[in-house]
Order: structure tokens, then C-alpha cells, then sequence
């Protein structure tokens, strides 16, 4: 399916906000994240998808909105998929515990949700 840079970003959010709302829900620590394997795969699959739909918005669009850092967003995707056994875990928990929330604020402003 083609989706338009409006629906990507929405699925960026989307997948965010679900991310962030589990964590805080279930009281995970970084350190939870770094031990255990569970959660490792937990968190994979929304960062999966957060960048894919980040490496596929349009080369305007990104310009448009170049405060945000589109092309880090989709490397974690494609170290992710290209390099699991490799995933420095240290940085997805940095990623998934201080840069998702900063992204999930830029983008409540592109979306212009409360």
C-alpha cells in the first residue's frame, strides 16, 4: 500500500505513542530493556516501523521538517533488521527511554494534537 506522507507520519506517532504508553504502563526500566530478550523483541517491532515509514516519507517532506533527524530514525530501522546480533542495546534503550519522547513531541506539532 502507498501512503502519503500524512499517513506515514501518523503511523511515526502512532507507533510511538503505543511504545512509550507500554513502557510507562508496565513500569519498564532501561535496565529491564538491556536484560531481558522479551522486551528486546517487544521494542523492535515498532521501530521497525517507525523507520520505514521515516526512510519512505518524501524528500520534501523531510526538508520541510528537517529539525527532525529522519535519516537517524530510519538507520535504527536498518540496523535493526540488517544487524540484530549486532544492536548495541545501550543505544535502543536511549532511543526508546529520551529520543521517542522528543519525537513524539515533534511530532504532536506537525499534527497539531494536544
Amino acid at each position: 500500500m502507498k501512503y502519503s506522507d500524512q499517513q506515514r507520519i501518523q503511523r511515526i506517532y502512532d507507533n510511538a505513542v503505543k511504545l512509550c504508553e507500554y513502557i510507562i504502563d508496565n513500569q519498564i526500566k532501561k535496565e529491564d530493556l538491556l536484560e531481558e530478550t522479551t522486551l528486546q523483541w517487544l521494542v523492535t517491532t515498532p521501530l521497525y516501523n517507525i523507520g520505514e515509514h521515516a526512510y519512505n516519507l518524501s524528500k520534501d517532506y523531510k526538508e520541510a521538517h528537517r529539525n527532525i533527524q529522519w535519516a537517524m530514525i530510519a538507520g535504527v530501522r536498518h540496523r535493526l533488521v540488517h544487524d540484530y546480533d549486532g544492536t548495541n542495546w545501550n543505544i535502543i534503550a536511549d532511543v526508546v527511554f529520551n529520543e521517542l519522547p522528543i519525537l513524539i513531541n515533534q511530532l504532536k506539532e506537525i499534527l497539531d494534537v494536544d
